[in-house]
């Protein structure tokens, strides 16, 4: 079993903190992003499935723009340029896949 609470939040860009989970194969995120944080467009190795679990948040992948809500989920492929903006304070739950190395060094 894993307690979140006992995860401490890492900043990872200006506005953006998350808690996370590394398996053998994948990296979970568990995001707290405030109202008008920027997530500049980007691209990586990983697949990537977000999930918004609170707020409104609006993002760009391949040069398309959508408002993402409680309960929407976007699929972003490898490679994929993307990039977003929080219209509102934010809670975002991530799923990477291989692991975030990147991620496991920060902290």
């Amino acid at each position: 079993m894993i307690d979140l609470s006992k995860i401490p939040f890492i900043k990872v860009i200006e506005g953006y903190k998350a808690r996370f989970i590394h398996t053998s194969s994948m990296t979970l995120g568990y995001w707290e992003v405030e109202k008008g944080a920027v997530l500049p467009n980007h691209k990586h190795l990983h697949e990537q499935v977000s999930q918004v679990e609170e707020g409104e948040f609006q993002l760009t992948i391949n040069g398309e723009t959508k408002v993402y809500t409680k309960g929407m989920v976007a699929v972003i492929p490898p490679y994929v340029e993307h990039g977003g903006v929080a219209l509102t304070d934010c809670k975002l739950f991530d799923i990477f896949q291989p692991v975030r190395e990147d991620y496991k060094s920060l902290g």
